[in-house]
């Protein structure tokens, strides 16, 4: 398992992406990784001043990049004062998401964490919002912060549906926060149960079969416990019979989990800049921050 060596935090200088830059210095701290602090002047906003402006505009335009280096300078060296950690710096002219997903891939980073809320966010989508659009463009993990940062991640809320992909997300999980609790959440639902139940078939059969269905979920969930090697002590193991969003989000709020590792795509796929529904809603609704852990194949 190998461990995380490069964080990206992009900010673009809002109180709210302030906590994603916080919680990356907290996990550099704790991992002893490096982060790079990335803040990208949008190449079309610059375009638009020029053109309303009857003055020099290159003079203008060079002074509002140095105010930005002097923000970027300041919130790195206040991590530095509050976590130990000095960011490396990375300003940068263009176009957001390009410059975003293009330093990440230069510097190979581990991990990409941004904050849920930034200029413009719209909560019940996510459409729109730079976050929501480097995650569907990039190939690489990203971690969506939502909550104000004080301590490393104490509770993780794993949910895992046995694929190759549940084992890589509960390791990478391990890799993000080591020092954890992880709760293992399996949703199952019987297929075709309410066509079942409309062909009338009696509810003591249907019955049975989630008997059966949650028997065979609970063998699986402790072969994955057994072949990720977690600790039987730091590992909570639940089977429940429902829909997976519904489960996920209220099983966050009663295990008080303060990180969900969840990924990018589920099943029906239908292109590659699609996220699966399921990481959709829990990244628009939970409280919790999101780990979206999956990688394109190399």
């Amino acid at each position: 398992m190998n461990p995380i060596r490069t964080l990206v935090a992009p900010t673009d200088l809002s109180a709210l992406a302030r906590h994603a830059v916080v919680r990356a210095c907290l996990l550099a701290a704790e991992l002893g990784a490096r982060v790079s602090l990335q803040h990208v002047v949008n190449s079309g906003a610059l375009d638009t001043l020029r053109q309303l402006l009857d003055t020099d505009s290159v003079g203008l335009q060079e002074k509002l990049l140095e105010e930005v280096r002097g923000e970027v300078e300041a919130l790195a060296a206040e991590m530095h004062k509050r976590h130990g950690v000095t960011p490396e710096l990375h300003l940068a002219v263009g176009g957001v998401l390009g410059e975003i997903v293009a330093h990440a891939e230069a510097i190979d980073a581990d991990l990409l964490v941004m904050g849920a809320r930034g200029a413009g966010f719209m909560r019940e989508l996510l459409i729109g919002s730079t976050t929501e659009r480097v995650l569907r463009k990039s190939v690489r993990p990203m971690l969506v912060v939502k909550q104000i940062a004080h301590e490393p991640y104490r509770r993780v809320l794993v949910p895992v549906d046995f694929s190759a992909r549940a084992l890589e997300a509960l390791e990478f999980a391990r890799r993000v926060a080591p020092q954890a609790e992880f709760v293992l959440l399996h949703a199952f639902e019987v297929p075709f149960e309410g066509k079942l139940r409309y062909a009338g078939v009696e509810e003591s059969a249907l019955s049975s079969l989630r008997v059966n269905a949650r028997r065979e979920a609970g063998a699986q969930m402790n072969e994955l416990v057994a072949r990720a090697r977690v600790d039987e002590n730091r590992v909570r193991r639940i089977v429940v019979h429902g829909e997976a969003t519904t489960q996920i989000l209220e099983q966050e709020q009663e295990q008080d989990c303060d990180l969900i590792v969840i990924g990018k795509r589920g099943h029906g796929l239908l292109g590659e800049m699609l996220l699966g529904s399921v990481t959709k809603h829990v990244l628009a609704r939970s409280t919790a921050d999101v780990l979206v852990c999956d990688r394109k194949p190399d």
